[in-house]
């Protein structure tokens, strides 16, 4: 295998890594109670089975909405 095709691996992997880490961090802060649709631990298995699919769906979807409060109407 040559160098450069080591290269494009590990960089790939490194891609997928930070992804995965970003995801799950972003998950693992989030109130349990403001996670969206699934429980948390429902995100985590689609966010690990189905990379990258599982984490946007999970930020598009799941994540708790930013600088709103989900329980007070108005």
């Amino acid at each position: 295998m040559n160098p450069r095709a080591i290269a494009i691996i590990a960089v790939g992997c490194a891609l997928w890594a930070a992804w995965q880490g970003f995801c799950l961090y972003n998950l693992a802060r989030a109130d349990r109670a403001r996670v969206r649709y699934l429980p948390k631990w429902g995100w985590a298995v689609i966010c690990l089975a189905s990379c990258p699919w599982g984490g946007l769906a999970y930020l598009i979807f799941g994540r708790p909405a930013l600088g709103r409060d989900v329980s007070s109407p108005g």
